[in-house]
Order: structure tokens, then sequence, then C-alpha cells
């Protein structure tokens, strides 16, 4: 197999968003010699052993081979980039969220040849359908039908994990694939979701959406909707929480009006007590009957013109922390939850969805998928499939 190439060490290091420093404590090398010596090794004045390699690998999240080529690859293809991120953020989870993005352009060309080849490959009309960006309410009326989501019954739902359930339900009956994913199959390797809370990848045969899974289960529904109307638009990308881009606040505003109408919102402002100067505590009594978050909530409040961009940031602000602190105090509950074998299985169906889970099946059963393909396309090892699959 020959040397690795060290200009190849250092692209990997350096996509991976990765300083020397950062590099050498995340591949174990101590002391003062530490940084000179990851650098001979990208300079080519020594050669790391197999073992480094391996560990390059993990910690750059790149295949062992890949040392090997004999120039860096080309960057991966996200589609565009609607987020809008100060650059430190942006580099700190560029190779992760790059990681990523890799894997589920990947595990979509997986199933976009499964169907061709088991003559499943009907062409989407909805993909790309709204490409000239119509009105908002317009947009939503057509998107809500296309759907047949009917609010009242996604409303009735106990618990907003539910309510996205059911949403989850009728995207895939459509073809759409919806994962949950937000890390690269631990949660040490997480995206933040301030940096990456969905991903549509828009294609009229095999569409898939991602749902950053680490974020609140509130949220779910709403960004599922946002990157449906990134589907809708034909467009291809990386969304985050908050952004400049026009076709980001486009897809933010018909994902809020199909969630939450205009006279809705109306109708709440009204009722809030101005002299009261806790409307979190009157958004939150809002969002328990209708199972959305309340950033969506006082982001509508603003785009309707009830509230200054600058009262909207505050809140956000405000609900963020809300967020954080009983993210923290769940976080030991659902790493013990998801250490479970019991749980195992159950957890990793519920983020790769049925529509993905079904095509896999059939596909399998068909021999069109081996095991190992199958694994790559539900995120398992080969030897995982069966399990998975409940076959």
């Amino acid at each position: 197999m020959g040397i690795p190439n060290p200009e190849v060490l250092r692209w990997a290091r350096e996509s991976a968003g990765l300083s020397y420093e950062d590099a050498a404590r995340k591949l174990q090398m101590s002391g003062r010699s530490a940084v000179k010596t990851l650098k001979a090794f990208e300079e080519g004045g020594k050669t790391p052993s197999r073992s480094k390699l391996l560990m390059m690998s993990k910690q750059y999240h790149r295949s062992y081979l890949t040392f090997f080529l004999s120039r860096p690859p080309s960057r991966v293809e996200r589609g565009e980039d609607f987020r809008t991120l100060p650059e430190s953020e942006a580099n700190q989870f560029s190779g992760v969220l790059d990681a990523l993005v890799r894997d589920i352009f990947v595990r979509q060309e997986l199933v976009k040849e499964a169907l061709i080849e088991t003559e499943e490959d009907e062409v989407i009309s909805f993909v790309g359908a709204g490409a000239e960006m119509p009105e908002v309410v317009s947009a939503a009326s057509v998107i809500q039908e296309w759907l047949e989501l009917e609010t009242p019954v996604f409303r009735g739902f106990g618990k907003p994990h539910d309510a996205f359930n059911y949403l989850r339900s009728l995207v895939e009956k459509k073809g759409i694939y919806v994962l949950l994913i937000g890390d690269l199959g631990h949660y040490r390797s997480q995206v933040s979701t301030e940096v990456f809370r969905g991903f549509a990848l828009s294609d009229p045969i095999a569409p898939f959406v991602v749902v950053n899974n680490y974020d609140a289960k509130t949220a779910w529904s709403f960004t599922l909707l946002h990157e449906l109307v990134h589907i809708w638009l034909g467009k291809t990308g990386v969304s985050a929480q908050i952004s400049d881009n026009k076709v980001e606040r486009y897809c933010n505003d018909v994902a809020s009006q199909i969630l939450v109408n205009e006279q809705e919102i109306a109708e709440f402002f009204q009722s809030i007590d101005q002299e009261d100067r806790d409307i979190l505590a009157d958004v939150s009594r809002f969002t328990a009957s209708n199972n959305v978050s309340g950033s969506l909530v006082i982001y509508r409040l603003f785009r309707s013109g009830f509230i200054t961009e600058a009262v909207w940031k505050d809140l956000q602000e405000e609900l963020r922390q809300h967020w954080l602190e009983a993210r923290r105090r769940e976080k030991a509950k659902k790493k013990a939850q998801e250490s479970s074998s019991g749980n195992y299985y159950a957890t990793q169906r519920h983020k790769v969805g049925s529509g993905l889970l079904s095509v896999v099946r059939r596909s399998v059963g068909e021999g069109v998928l081996t095991e190992t393909k199958a694994g790559k396309v539900l995120g398992v090892s080969s030897g995982s499939v069966t399990a998975m699959l409940g076959v």
C-alpha cells in the first residue's frame, strides 16, 4: 500500500477543523514534541504508524485508505449553505458536518440505485415544484394540502414527539425519507444545533430530509417542514437555527405558517396582557395545546410585526438558555436509555424512519442490496441488519 501522503494528512486534519494542538490531543500525542511530530507527519519527515493512522481515521472522520491517495479529494458537496455563522463556529464543526453530509449522500445514492433496480423509481412531482417561491400563505396551503396534513389531528397528540411522528408518517408516505441524525454514531460527535439543524437532499426519485435529533423535540416538526419546503423549492443544502439567507427566511415563514397561521398569531397576541412582561409564560401556555415550539411562536410574532427584532432575539436567547438547562438535566437519563441493549434497535429504527426501513427490507429480500450496503443505509454494521429489519 506504500506510505501515507503527507499532503492528504494535512488536508484531513484541516478539513476536520482541528488545529495542531487539537489534533495532537485527540490523537493522544502528549508532551512538548507532540505538535512537532504531527507537523513532521504532514511534511514527510516522519511516517505515522498504522495504529496512529487508524486513530487519525477516527478523529478526522476519513477512511483509512484516504490517507494513501495521490492528492486530497474534492471537498464534499453540501449543496447550498443556507447558514449564517461566525467563522469560529463553522470551523469547529466543519469536519463532523462534512462527514455527516457525505454519509447522507452515500445512503441516498444506495437507496436511489435500489429503487431503480426494483423499478420503484417513480418521479415525485412535488420536488422542485415551488421553485418560483410563491407567496407564503399560498405556498403553505399548497404544501399542507399535498401532505394531507390535518391540523386538529397534529395538535391532538399529547406530546410533541407523537405529533412529529404523525407528520413524519405523512411525509414518508409521499416517498420522502426522513432521518433523525445529529452525530456520526456517538453522542460525543454531535453537531451543535446552532451549526446544523437540518439538511435537505432534493432529488426527484429519492429525496432525503435530515433533522438534528439533538434539538428539542418541540422543534422537530418545524425543522421537518422547513426542510420539506427546501425539497419543494428543489434546494439541496444545510440549515442552521438562524440565518439571514433569503431562502431560509422563506422556508421559515412557510413552515411556521403551516403550523400556526396568521389569524391565530394575531388572536394570540391580542390575548396577551400587554402590562405583563413575562411574554414567555403566555407563549408556553399557547404551545402546550398546539405541539409547536416557543421559538416558532416568537418568530411568528416578530415576522407579523407584533414584536421588534430586538425583543425577538432577547426572547430567543432566553428560550435557548431554558432549553440548555432542561437538556443538561435529561442528558444522564438519555444516555442510560440509549446504552440499554433492549432499546438499541428501537432507537436506531426510530432514527432512520419507517420509509427507509421498508425500502431496505424489500431491497434486501430481492437481493438488490447486500447486507453490507444495507448496513450503510441504516447506519449499522452488516451483522446488525437482520435485527434492524426484524426479519
